[in-house]
């Protein structure tokens, strides 16, 4: 089966790409390296991430050790809530490439459908009374024009949007002149999203699901409040297939949103795990399977990120 999806925007992003959300960026860099040689070519980070210069450095070791172009690389990364105002886009886009010490990058998210207020550049997550200090007079259409001038520059090759409902794309969608090429949700067995799925299939827009594992190596922090890790990896019927398969519970899980088209970005910083995690390309579920696997959606009630304050 083939390895990308084809972009509204003409662009190929790979299915597989190295999620790098609370990955120490001591040890990223090493993984970034072990990601490329293992045949992943598509990196995923973000500016709240705060390990672009890591993410940056085991791109940048990569193609020095191996003389492959920048081109091979599809790089992700993402305009944080609090530089969602007129001027922020450029702002902390162009803060982003320095840091990921690159020219442009191959995909730009508007990381959350929500501003936040905060007292600088790095104050991600602006708490006040233990509540996010959100922005609730955020205009999404002026954020998203200044996105698309980041296409116009050459800073971006394609944008897209995180963390947005329906009703937020169908907004962007509405005013766009560059609609977006992508966004960025929760999806996983538990949480498989199929109206989201059916709006973004209508529009062209690729989907890249974050959390395809559960995301149980996470640690908890203060914009999310009560979610609960889910037991993917555990579920009878997942190792069930596994078992079938003679595969990981991990590859079957990356293996169902692949075969739908959906791009994954499973998260680690384990050579080994890194490995495992791209070796889906073998092996193929069967209907059967893929069926077994549809039936375990819980709906809303299998999100595990649960974002306060979140405006509708």
């Amino acid at each position: 089966m083939k390895k990308t999806v084809t972009l509204s925007c003409g662009g190929h992003m790979p299915l597989v790409g190295l999620g790098c959300w609370q990955s120490p960026p001591d040890q990223l860099t090493r993984a970034v390296e072990a990601a490329l040689d293992a045949g992943y070519r598509h990196i995923d980070t973000a500016y709240n991430y705060l390990n672009e210069e890591a993410v940056g450095a085991g791109i940048r070791n990569w193609l020095e050790k191996t003389g492959k172009s920048r081109g091979e690389v599809f790089v992700v990364t993402k305009l944080p809530m609090n530089g969602m105002y007129e001027g922020g886009v450029e702002k902390f886009l162009k803060k982003s490439l320095e840091k990921l010490q690159l020219g442009y990058v191959d995909l730009y998210l508007v990381h959350g459908p929500v501003g936040v207020i905060g007292k600088d550049d790095n104050d991600i997550f602006p708490m006040v009374d233990g509540k996010l200090n959100v922005d609730f007079g955020t205009d999404l259409i002026a954020v998203w024009k200044e996105m698309e001038k980041m296409k116009t520059l050459g800073l971006a090759r394609s944008i897209g949007v995180s963390n947005f409902s329906v009703k937020q794309l169908r907004k962007i969608c509405a005013v766009a002149k560059v609609p977006p090429s992508v966004q960025q949700v929760e999806l996983h067995a538990y949480f498989q999203q199929p109206d989201m799925q059916e709006f973004c299939k209508s529009r062209n827009i690729a989907i890249t699901a974050y959390a395809p594992l559960g995301s149980p190596g996470r640690q908890s922090i203060p914009m999310l409040s009560g979610g609960h890790i889910p037991s993917l990896m555990e579920d009878p019927v997942v190792r069930l297939v596994a078992e079938r398969q003679g595969v990981t519970a991990a590859q079957v899980l990356l293996r169902f949103l692949v075969q739908q088209g959906i791009i994954a970005i499973p998260k680690s910083v384990t050579p080994s795990r890194i490995a495992a995690n791209f070796d889906v390309w073998n092996f193929s579920l069967t209907d059967t399977e893929m069926a077994a696997l549809r039936s375990l959606d819980k709906g809303p009630s299998g999100r595990s990120f649960v974002f306060a304050n979140r405006p509708g």
